[in-house]
């Protein structure tokens, strides 16, 4: 078994695209349920709306910017129109309320009837080529063996943990404003911020819109990534991961979600490249079929034994080690 070659597959995918969605995904959640301790478990949502706004309207002919700004105006729509019935609901109620919510956007986007504007569940394709005709990368690949991406997915990469590194300072200079430290004594105390005058639904709401922005972001993003767009990624699973990546991370901290997505690939990918090893390998207690599910017990007992010995994650404080306990 070669374990240079699943450390090199582990080292690429943790800077990859699908890091960079997850990481910026996970941003906006934190938001939401780190910071002002919002349970939305259709968060995926966002990002599909996202990326949906922006390539029906590249796909309708308008250019790759103002797709990208219709995207972003969407999420926040959609924040906005989900949070206003959704946010006087308390903890599962509002769990229920947004998970149900994404199921019925995600199946209405899939549906035979939408295929002429959306694609179906074929998706949409060749809706980048304005964002890769900007590329200032020269054509080639760039790195050494697996460990490599081609001038494309590297100007995706670049574009993606900059965003990054922008939302985490704009979450950073909140969480230190008085709109941020409200947000944490909602969260803290709903009723107590309430008794002292504070608009405590308008502070929700407004959390619950601007992560819902971010997700949006993050969608866009991943429809830069091979310049497509399809239904099948933005499933329930995608939010829990999402989730997974904030609490590894640490919740209500501002380089937690980053750090816990780049952590996560590199796990998934490191156990898959020795999972598939060990199957050539001819290891008769590992079936081919079985590898995701192996894979995915794998990390749950790493996220268990982490949460028993550190339960505020790889960055969180003691203090934010868990919301509404």
């Amino acid at each position: 078994m070669d374990v240079g070659a699943a450390l090199v597959d582990g080292l690429r995918d943790m800077v990859a695209v699908p890091s960079v969605v997850y990481a910026l995904g996970a941003i906006g959640l934190n938001i939401q349920f780190g910071y002002a301790g919002l349970l939305n478990f259709g968060a995926v949502a966002s990002g599909l709306v996202g990326a949906y706004g922006a390539a029906i309207s590249v796909d309708r002919g308008l250019p790759l910017w103002v797709g990208a700004i219709i995207g972003l105006l969407a999420a926040a729509l959609l924040g906005l129109l989900l949070g206003l019935p959704t946010l006087r609901l308390r903890a599962d109620y509002l769990a229920i309320a947004t998970i149900s919510a994404a199921e019925i956007i995600r199946v209405v986007v899939n549906s035979a009837r939408m295929q002429d504007i959306t694609g179906g569940p074929i998706g949409l394709t060749g809706i980048a080529e304005d964002f890769f005709s900007v590329n200032p990368i020269p054509e080639g690949r760039y790195g050494w063996g697996s460990f490599s991406f081609n001038q494309n997915t590297l100007w995706t990469i670049s574009v993606g943990w900059t965003l990054v590194a922008l939302c985490c300072l704009l979450v950073w200079g909140l969480a230190r404003s008085p709109w941020g430290r409200l947000l944490k004594a909602i969260r803290e105390d709903e009723e107590a911020a309430r008794s002292l005058g504070k608009h405590v639904f308008k502070l929700k709401l407004q959390a619950f819109v601007l992560g819902s922005v971010i997700g949006g972001l993050a969608g866009i993003i991943f429809m830069f990534d091979g310049g497509f767009v399809q239904p099948n990624f933005f499933v329930s699973q995608t939010t829990f991961n999402w989730y997974l990546v904030v609490i590894l991370g640490g919740v209500a901290t501002v380089l937690g979600p980053p750090i816990g997505a780049i952590v996560y690939w590199f796990v998934i990918s490191l156990l898959n490249s020795i999972l598939t090893q060990a199957i050539g390998d001819g290891w008769w207690f590992i079936d081919g079929t079985d590898t995701g599910a192996v894979r995915y017990v794998l990390v749950g007992l790493a996220i268990v034994l982490l949460l028993v010995f550190r339960p505020q994650g790889l960055l969180g404080d003691k203090s934010e080690a868990v919301i509404g306990e």
